[in-house]
Order: structure tokens, then sequence, then C-alpha cells
């Protein structure tokens, strides 16, 4: 049975100024082993390497969900909207505090080397033997596959599911504005009061009221300059590139039969691809850059190297190209491995790409994926009919080419390179 808290907790955050928790379920939640282990997980990887203030975690920002979340709802409930399930209000919270639950240690790249998917994991934890578990199924024995059922989008009522995972949801605009505020700079800096305070339930989705418009607005421009200018970085890119590539390598010796000098559980069920709930739950930060940092004076060198090149922040430089085909990239790794350096390892182009928002299609099926605008006379339209800023940053926006390279060991070598191609890297310079 849900009770509420004998007395308000409080957290002190330096984005939402406070977090109240009025429910001892939330209360229990955050004191969970499972929710506690997101002190361990950096919410921007590896950004830190580029902007030194970046160390905030998935605990504060999880937090920062479920604030707005219940700010949202507890205005609603204020409002007295007959179109806001009341009876949903526990199961809103619940999900908006656990969504990031399972994610991993830096957690993108970790995903995309080892096939994982962060929801899935946070499904996962909320079904299986955990803490987090128990305390849910109090509530009711089918609330943990509710709560599930909300962060996998298959819950039944679509007005919960668009409170935490929608274009303008509690996830987004809390990881704006503390993104913004620990990185130290001012492109996520949203009127959060003001699109807090335009919000309505309506017909079982959130819209907003249209005066409302222009916050939205600006909302839109702060998450398309903060990829661009923060989460797109080119040198954070540069540190992905190599945690991916570290991940590469480890799993790849692992599989080859390599005799690690240093391997701690649970590293081998992940590189197995088959980590168990508990095994996965052990998996942080801590962990994984303690790994990286023996793994520094293995005998691979190129496992050595990267893992040098992590902890140290001897990143790789970079060069941008407007455009390069599949023909002068083959050219560029055989010229790479005759002369003698290893293009797996050596060389990546990345080319970043970012979906700012995703205009309205009649008869889209992808409509919950839409922000809508209610006018006074309770029509609904979505905002790209009515704005032109919209309309502008629709659509997916391109960046340049970005070859990556060790600079040292290209340097060794560019004489050796044909001169097309050791022109392209003298741009690093």
């Amino acid at each position: 049975m849900h009770l509420p808290i004998r007395e308000e907790k409080v957290f002190k955050d330096p984005v939402h100024n406070y977090i109240h928790v009025q429910d001892d379920i939330i209360w229990r939640l955050i004191n969970t082993p499972e929710f506690q282990r997101l002190r361990r997980i950096r919410q921007l990887g590896t950004s830190f390497l580029t902007f030194h203030g970046a160390e905030h975690s998935r605990f504060s920002h999880s937090l920062g969900v479920y604030e707005i979340t219940r700010r949202i709802i507890s205005q609603f409930e204020r409002s007295g909207y007959s179109d806001w399930p009341k009876e949903e209000r526990l199961l809103t919270l619940c999900a908006a505090l656990l969504h990031d639950l399972g994610h991993g240690p830096f957690s993108h790249s970790i995903e995309e080397t080892f096939h994982m998917n962060h929801e899935d994991w946070t499904c996962r934890i909320i079904l299986g033997d955990t803490c987090v578990n128990e305390i849910l199924q109090e509530v009711d024995s089918d609330f943990p596959a509710k709560v599930a059922s909300v962060i996998d989008k298959t819950y039944k009522k679509p007005i919960v599911i668009n409170l935490v995972t929608s274009p303008l949801d509690a996830d987004r605009m809390d990881y704006l504005l503390r993104d913004a505020y620990y990185t130290g700079v001012n492109y996520g800096t949203i009127d959060i009061d003001r699109i807090l305070r335009m919000l309505r339930p309506y017909r079982d989705r959130i819209v907003v009221k249209e005066s409302g418009m222009h916050a939205v607005e600006d909302y839109l421009m702060s998450r398309y300059q903060m990829y661009w200018q923060v989460y797109f970085h080119p040198v954070t890119r540069s540190s992905e590139i190599i945690l991916r590539k570290i991940f590469k390598r480890a799993k790849e010796l692992y599989h080859g039969g390599y005799a690690f000098k240093f391997m701690v559980d649970p590293l081998p069920a992940l590189f197995d691809g088959n980590p168990t709930v508990s095994q996965y739950l052990r998996l942080d930060e801590a962990l994984i850059q303690t790994s990286f940092l023996q793994w520094t004076m293995e005998a691979d060198e190129i496992l050595s190297d990267l893992c040098g090149r992590f902890m140290h922040r001897r990143l790789y430089k970079y060069v941008e190209i407007d455009n390069i085909d599949m023909e002068t990239i083959d050219r560029i790794r055989l010229a790479f491995q005759e002369a003698g350096l290893n293009p797996k390892y050596d060389f990546e182009i990345d080319y970043p790409t970012d979906l700012p928002y995703d205009v309205f299609h009649s008869g889209s099926p992808e409509s919950n994926k839409q922000i809508l605008l209610l006018d006074r006379h309770e029509r609904v339209r979505e905002i790209s009919e009515v704005s032109d800023i919209v309309r502008s940053i629709s659509g997916i926006h391109r960046g340049r080419y970005l070859l990556y390279f060790p600079e040292e060991k290209i340097m060794d070598v560019l004489h050796t390179l044909p001169i097309d191609i050791a022109d392209m890297f003298r741009q690093s310079e």
C-alpha cells in the first residue's frame, strides 16, 4: 500500500534549488543499492575531458527528472484538470525517478560496443531480483511491470509516457539545464518555469498552451545549440572514439585467449555478452577506470596505448573535411597499413548528425513524438505548423566529416604517405 512519508525529505539541488520527496516509496527507492549506483555513473560520459566541470552523475539527473515530473503533476492536480488521471501519479513519479537505472559506465560507448540498450537494462533491473523490485511490489504485485511498461513506452496511457519520454519531457528539460550548468555554457538555460506553467493534460496527451510557444522555441533552440556545442564537441568525440576502441580491443583480446594481467568480474561476462542483472549492477565507472589504469601496463601495445591515452588525456587529433568518399577512405587505410600503422585503431571517421525536432507529417504514426499547441478555441496544432523558428531548425542537421588519428604516429610517417593524403593530415599541424 502506498503511504505518504512521515516528514518531507528535501535535497538541495544547484539546478532546481530544492527537490521534494513526499512519498515513502520514492524515498526508499532512492536509497536502494541499484539507484545509489547511479552516483558512480557520469551523466555526460567522457565530456569531463572537455568541460572539466561535467562531473555530475546520473543520480542527480534522475532526481531532477523526478522533481520536474512532480512539479508538473502537482500543477495539474492543483488546477483540477479532468484529463489528468490522478491514480497514475505514483506510477509516473516512479518511472521518472528510475528511467535511467540501466545506464552502464560511459553509457553510450559501452552500449554501442556490446550491443546493449540502457532502457532494456532498466526494465530488467526493475523486474529482476532487486531491492527496487521488492519495494515496487509493495504497491501492487503488477506495479513493477507497469513501471517497466512506461520505460519501454508500451503502457496503456500515453499521457504517462509523455511526461517521461517525449520531445518536451522532464528528462530533456532536466538534462539541458543540468548539463549547461555543469559545463559552464549558457545554451541550455531554458525558461523552465514558463514551460511548466503552459503544459496541459488534454485527451491523453501533454500539450502546450499556445501562449507558451516562444518558451518552447527557446527550449528547442537550446537543445540544438547544446548538441553541437557540447554533446558533439569534437574533443569529446575524440575521447569517445578512444573509449570505444579500448572496449573493442579488450573484447577482441579476451575472445582471442589473451592472458590479461588484470581482469576482474564482471568484465568476462560483459565480454561474453551475457551478464546477469547482479553482474551488470557491479559495473560502474570506478571499476572501468581502474581496469584501464591497470591495462596501461598490459603487454598488448594497442590496448596499453589506448588506455594510456584515455587515462592521461592524450586524445586523438582531428581534421575537418567537407566531404569524403569510400574510395578515399580505403586509400587512407591502405596507406596507413603500408606505413606500418594499424588503420583499425589509428584512424576513425566521425560524422555527427542530430534531429533537433521531427516536424509533423499528416497521418504519421509518430504523432506521439510531436509537440502540440492548444489554442484558445481548443484546437490542437503541431508546433512546426505555427512556428517559423521550429521549421527552420527541423530536419537532420549534419556536421562535417572529422578524421581522427594519433598525431605523433602520423607525423612520424607523414613523408611516406601519398601527397594528397599527407596534405589532408597536415591541416592538424
